[in-house]
């Protein structure tokens, strides 16, 4: 296997394939940071791709074999297909190459400490948790986020070498590349079936992830996610747990709700700690906010300074986030496209509704919608109406076997109100003529189903 180093003798410029992905853009910053010269393709513009501009990266709109000319090593993401012309042209000339996953993993081992977040579910939220705790510490983290905090300016903040925190995505199974001192696992639950042949292989992928840690490193687990729990008996590291039903090390007892945002009780093993007040909705967020406490307090933070961090964070871009009112309805949008993820984000606002709640969304890959259909057909009982529009192909093509009709026929099936709208600018009208004071509009979706709110405010002014 390639064993990968960051050797400024033997590497001097990463060419980055897909460098305008929120992970690998996070990597080339730290690499500019650390005086090697970087360069990267990406067919889409975006503010990242502009700030990667600003600070030294030479970026190509278009993929070209010319594009990697002087790069001795050659980082790719999964979502580049193997015959990418860069890449091959890389193989050929025989430079170095590495994938995302194996590059990060290579690089928590040049930090004294490192903090992998994984889980199907909630990832971006309690890592973004966790940097507003550790963002203004002495350790001075580096932290790598798979979404934008206003806390830190953005998905990076490049730090010294003693402490780093990442998302660890179980696509593929990366996690298997990941060398982390401290592994949280939030939950486990069927995901990425293009790759994974059940949930069983999902289960075992993580067994295996925690398998690798050593008797010194920490794995922090969700004591009430019965998957999750199933590595609670691993022998080979120290376990922490964190829950709300079960007996765990760190537990959320006496929970208010007020207007769908929480508050809780902090306990820990069984002695009361303090009273946690959050300023994002919903229950997922407990588990959230509680393995984010865990995870800063079982590395040497104090129970005070986690308590102040969960206490401020408002939320990440597309978690749950206010875009703005039109005709006194509120609108917000949200990353949420599992069914898991659908029900927690819909129950969540359901409690702060006066009026009524519409979800947009926007399913994303085919492979999940047909495959997982029957539980997004079932996942959207808290809203009053839900708008479907066409799949977010991302990675996959089209071949014809399942289409946003279906799901839409199998929600109303289900006794709940759903239409499909495949225009934005006809969902943007249908919104305009029926939201009214007091509603709430959610739209949802890991594609770019985002845009829908953002017309309809920008229709007002």
């Amino acid at each position: 296997m390639f064993n990968f180093n960051i050797d400024k003798n033997k590497y001097k410029h990463i060419h980055f394939i897909g460098i305008g992905g929120i992970s690998m853009s996070g990597l080339a910053e730290i690499m500019l940071k650390e005086g090697f010269i970087v360069s990267g393709s990406d067919s889409k513009k975006s503010k990242i791709i502009e700030k990667l501009k600003t600070d030294g990266a030479k970026i190509f709109n278009t993929h070209s074999p010319s594009n990697i000319e002087g790069a001795d090593l050659i980082v790719f993401t999964d979502a580049i297909s193997l015959d990418n012309i860069e890449l091959d042209a890389a193989i050929k000339s025989k430079v170095d190459i590495i994938d995302r996953a194996s590059f990060l993993g290579a690089l928590m081992k040049n930090y004294e400490s490192s903090i992998a977040v994984s889980g199907t579910h909630g990832k971006t939220s309690t890592t973004s948790m966790i940097s507003e705790i550790i963002k203004n510490i002495d350790l001075n983290p580096t932290i790598l986020l798979g979404g934008q905090l206003d806390g830190i300016n953005g998905n990076v903040k490049i730090g010294d070498k003693k402490l780093f925190l990442t998302e660890a995505c179980e696509y593929k199974a990366n996690v298997l590349k990941y060398y982390p001192t401290t592994a949280i696992i939030l939950n486990i639950d069927e995901d990425h079936l293009d790759y994974f042949d059940n949930i069983e292989h999902i289960i075992n992928t993580f067994k295996k992830y925690a398998e690798n840690l050593s008797e010194k490193d920490k794995l922090i687990l969700n004591i009430d996610d019965e998957n999750t729990n199933s590595l609670n008996s691993l022998k080979n590291c120290n376990i922490i747990t964190f829950g709300i039903n079960n007996q765990a090390n760190y537990r959320a007892k006496n929970i208010l709700y007020n207007n769908g945002y929480p508050s809780y009780d902090l306990y820990y093993n069984d002695e009361f700690v303090d009273n946690i007040n959050l300023a994002v909705m919903g229950t997922h967020n407990i588990y959230n906010s509680l393995a984010a406490i865990t995870a800063t307090v079982e590395n040497g933070i104090s129970f005070e300074e986690a308590k102040k961090g969960i206490e401020i964070y408002t939320g990440v871009h597309r978690r749950l986030e206010y875009k703005g009112v039109y005709n006194g309805a509120i609108i917000k949008d949200d990353y949420a496209h599992h069914p898991t993820e659908i029900k927690a984000t819909l129950n969540a606002i359901r409690k702060g509704v006066q009026g009524k709640l519409y979800c947009i969304f926007q399913p994303h890959t085919f492979t999940r919608t047909k495959l997982l259909l029957d539980s997004f057909s079932k996942s959207f009982n808290d809203a009053d109406i839900t708008i479907i529009t066409d799949i977010y192909a991302a990675r996959e093509k089209d071949y014809g076997d399942i289409h946003s009709r279906t799901l839409y026929e199998a929600i109303n099936t289900n006794g709940n109100k759903s239409i499909y709208i495949d225009n934005f600018e006809d969902i943007v009208n249908y919104l305009k003529e029926n939201i009214k004071e007091g509603d709430i509009v959610v739209t949802m979706g890991a594609g770019d189903v985002y845009r829908i709110g953002d017309m309809l405010l920008e229709s007002s002014k």
